[in-house]
């Protein structure tokens, strides 16, 4: 009986090791990341530069700009339940020329036009011309155009 318990006993400590390390693999497997490199650079000449306003979509500032000065114009006019009608009546107003204002706002980009070397042509657009000139070589990067000297 003694021999029988000690064998049992050292098959399951035996086991109970093998399990361990068979288990001890199947933590958290190590991460790898797929590094992507940037778009190469390509140079240029600058074939035209073009001046273009372009009409803003609306951020929603003009028409909670709009709604709070109208109230508190609107809440300005009367007294008691004419107060609270002009309030209301000028919030919705304001918010709705808060939002007309600001769609009529438009912002200047310059479109510039690049012939690169391998004969392909590409507009890139901006918000400064950046001193360029028709004429001029650039390299051309994913962060902007880049004036050669």
């Amino acid at each position: 009986m003694y021999s029988l318990q000690r064998s049992l006993s050292g098959t399951v400590a035996i086991g109970g090791l093998a399990g361990m390390l068979l288990l001890g693999g199947c933590g958290p497997q190590p991460t790898y990341q797929v590094v992507q490199s940037p778009p190469p650079a390509r140079v240029g000449t600058v074939e035209s530069i073009n001046q273009a306003v372009e009409q803003k979509s609306p951020s929603g500032a003009g028409l909670v700009v709009g709604g709070l000065v109208g109230a508190g114009l609107g809440s300005l006019i009367g007294s008691g339940t004419g107060r609270t009608v002009a309030a209301v009546v000028g919030a919705a107003g304001g918010a709705y020329a808060g939002n007309q204002i600001e769609k009529n706002q438009g912002q200047v980009v310059y479109q510039i036009g690049v012939r690169y070397d391998d004969g392909s042509w590409a507009t890139i657009r901006q918000s400064a011309p950046a001193g360029l000139r028709v004429g001029d070589r650039v390299r051309v990067t994913d962060s902007g155009i880049e004036l050669l000297r």
